[in-house]
């Protein structure tokens, strides 16, 4: 089987997309044209901006179907990445609130797909992930 590492979203302005995702994820795409743009996250996972407008076959959704998650090591982390989106400008969907899986808010990007920030619960986090989260503090 094939390693699923790969998200699109279907963006209005391919360009100002780029733009928004550099000052995010504070990395330049690899890729970036009039249509597409191309960021390769430390993960692994590449994210693939496209023009809505040339994708073949056309894309009949919008954004806000699904959601780009970012874990991050705690709770604090999940407040002050709220508080730096929301220093940029960033809608918020969902103030830092604690869920049934640990803590979490959600964003939106310009064109409305949502960007969740969560932090697992201790409880939850696999034995490595305690470990590094027990380093970290």
């Amino acid at each position: 089987m094939s390693d699923t590492n790969y998200v699109l979203f279907y963006v209005e302005k391919p360009q100002a997309s780029a733009a928004f995702y550099s000052a995010l994820l504070q990395r330049e795409p690899v890729e970036n044209s009039p249509t597409f743009a191309l960021f390769v996250l430390d993960s692994g996972l590449k994210l693939g901006l496209w023009s809505r407008h040339t994708v073949e076959p056309a894309a009949a959704g919008r954004g806000g179907a699904s959601e780009l998650a970012f874990a991050v090591a705690d709770p604090d982390v999940v407040d002050q990445r709220h508080r730096e989106w929301s220093l940029r400008g960033l809608p918020i969907l969902q103030a830092p609130t604690d869920a049934d899986f640990g803590r979490t808010f959600v964003a939106l990007d310009p064109d409305g797909h949502r960007l969740r920030v969560f932090s697992l619960a201790p409880e939850l986090a696999a034995p490595n992930e305690r470990t590094a989260a027990a380093q970290a503090t």
